[in-house]
C-alpha cells in the first residue's frame, strides 16, 4: 500500500480536507450544541420548487439532458441575470447548467490553468478555492484584505502584479463574501476593473450569494470586464436547494466552449430532475429569496448588536449570512482554541478564522443562518461564558 500512495498525484496529497467540516464535525459530538458553523439556510426549498421536481420524478424525467443543462433553464438562467443584475449572457452559447457551484469553480478553474499558473485570491477566503487551486497545479496569491473591510482594493492589485507579473493567470473573487458577508461598491469594483482591462487575466467571479445583500446593491465585475469574466452562481443560497446541486457558469461564447467540455469530462450532466426544479425555480420563483433575505438581516443585525456589545470587532456584513468577528483582545487569540473553548464550555458552535487564509486569525465565523431562537440562546450562552472569563 505504500508504494501505491507513493504513485498516488502528488497535489491530490498536498491538499488538505475541508477545515470547516472537520472543525464542525468535531464539536458535533458535544451535547447540546448550537451549531452556527456551516453555510446552509434553514429554510425549506419553496414549496413550488419541490412540487415540479415531484412531478419530474413522476413524469420519467430520469435520462440524460444536453452537457449544457436544458435550453428552457439556461434561457430562465439568461433572463434572471438580465433582470437582476443586467448582465448579458446567450443561453445557447454563454450559459451551462453544474453540479452546483462547487463543479463550476472547479471546471472553471480547470479549463484557465496550466500547471505553474498564478491566482490572485483576496483573503480571507473560502477554504476550497485554494485546494482546487493547487489540485490543478496552479498557485495561490492571497492578498490580506483585513485592513480594507474584506474589500480587494487597486492598490493592493497593482502590487501583486508588479511582484508576480505575467504569471498571473486569474483572479478569483467572492462578493458577497463567505466568510465576511462583505459587499463592494460599483466604485470599487471599477478600481479593480481598471486594473485588469488592459492585462490578459481572467476574472472567476463567485455570486452565489447575491440575492443576499442588505444595504447596497450586488456589484458583478462582469459588468466592466464581460470579456474576462466567468462569472458563478446557482440556487443553494438563493433557493435553499443545497442539497439539489444546481450551480451555474455564465462566460462569452469562446470561453464557454472550453468550460463546457471541461464540465463534460467531469460529470457529463447535471441532475435532470434537479433541472427541472431549478427551471421552476428560476422561472416562477426569481424572488423567493426576498422573505429569507428579510429574515437573515434581522438575525444579522441581532447577532452583530450582541457581539459588538461583547467586545467582538466586526466590519458590520452587508450580504451573505455570515459574521466574521474579531476576539476581544483580552480572550484567547488562537481562533483554534477560541472556537474549541466556546464550543466545549459555552456549547456554541464558531468556525476558527484561521482556516480561512491571511487575516483570518483571531477570528471567528458564524453563521446566521438559524433559527432566531437558537441565535437568541447561543448569544445567550456567549454572555455567558465571556463574562465568566472576566
Amino acid at each position: 500500500m505504500d508504494a501505491l500512495l507513493q504513485r498516488i498525484n502528488q497535489n491530490a496529497l498536498n491538499i488538505q480536507a475541508s477545515s470547516i467540516r472537520a472543525f464542525d464535525e468535531h464539536i458535533s459530538k458535544i451535547d447540546g450544541m448550537i451549531k452556527l458553523t456551516l453555510g446552509e439556510p434553514d429554510f425549506s426549498t419553496p414549496d413550488h420548487v419541490k412540487q415540479a421536481g415531484i412531478v419530474a420524478i413522476e413524469g420519467d424525467e430520469s435520462h440524460y439532458f444536453p452537457t449544457p443543462g436544458s435550453l428552457k433553464l439556461r434561457q430562465a438562467a439568461s433572463h434572471f441575470l438580465n433582470n437582476k443584475y443586467q448582465l448579458r449572457y446567450d443561453a445557447n452559447t454563454e450559459v451551462i447548467v453544474t453540479v452546483g457551484a462547487t463543479e463550476a469553480l472547479f471546471a472553471s478553474l480547470l479549463t484557465v490553468l496550466n500547471p505553474g499558473d498564478k491566482v490572485v485570491v483576496p483573503s480571507p477566503f473560502f477554504g476550497m478555492y485554494q485546494s482546487m487551486i493547487r489540485l490543478i497545479g496552479g498557485e495561490p496569491i492571497l492578498i490580506d484584505t483585513s485592513a480594507d473591510n474584506f474589500i480587494l482594493t487597486a492598490e493592493k492589485l497593482e502590487a501583486a502584479f508588479a511582484e508576480h507579473g505575467d504569471a498571473i493567470k486569474a483572479v478569483l473573487i467572492n462578493y458577497p463574501s463567505n466568510p465576511t458577508g462583505a459587499i463592494w461598491t460599483e466604485e470599487q469594483a471599477k478600481a479593480v476593473a481598471k486594473v485588469l482591462e488592459d492585462r490578459p487575466v481572467f476574472v472567476i467571479s463567485d455570486e452565489v450569494y447575491s440575492e443576499l445583500v442588505y444595504e447596497g446593491k450586488h456589484v458583478s465585475l462582469g459588468h466592466f470586464l464581460p470579456e474576462q469574466t466567468i462569472v458563478i452562481n446557482g440556487l443553494s443560497k438563493s433557493h435553499a436547494m443545497t442539497g439539489w446541486r444546481v450551480g451555474l457558469v455564465f462566460a462569452k461564447a469562446p470561453v464557454m466552449e472550453q468550460v463546457t467540455k471541461v464540465h463534460q469530462q467531469l460529470v457529463t450532466t447535471a441532475t435532470s430532475i434537479s433541472q427541472e426544479a431549478a427551471y421552476e425555480a428560476l422561472q416562477n420563483g426569481a424572488n423567493d429569496a426576498e422573505p429569507m433575505r428579510e429574515a437573515y438581516q434581522a438575525r444579522r443585525d441581532f447577532v452583530y448588536q450582541t457581539m459588538t456589545e461583547l467586545g467582538f470587532t466586526i466590519a458590520k456584513p452587508n450580504g451573505a449570512f455570515y459574521i466574521f468577528a474579531r476576539i476581544p483582545e483580552d480572550l484567547e487569540q488562537d481562533s483554534y482554541q477560541f472556537a474549541l473553548d466556546v464550543a466545549e464550555h459555552a456549547r456554541v458552535g464558531f468556525i476558527p478564522g484561521s482556516g480561512f487564509g491571511p487575516g483570518g486569525e483571531h477570528h471567528v465565523r458564524l453563521s446566521y443562518a438559524a433559527s432566531m431562537d437558537d441565535l437568541e440562546e447561543a448569544m445567550k450562552r456567549i454572555k455567558e461564558y465571556i463574562t465568566s472569563l472576566r
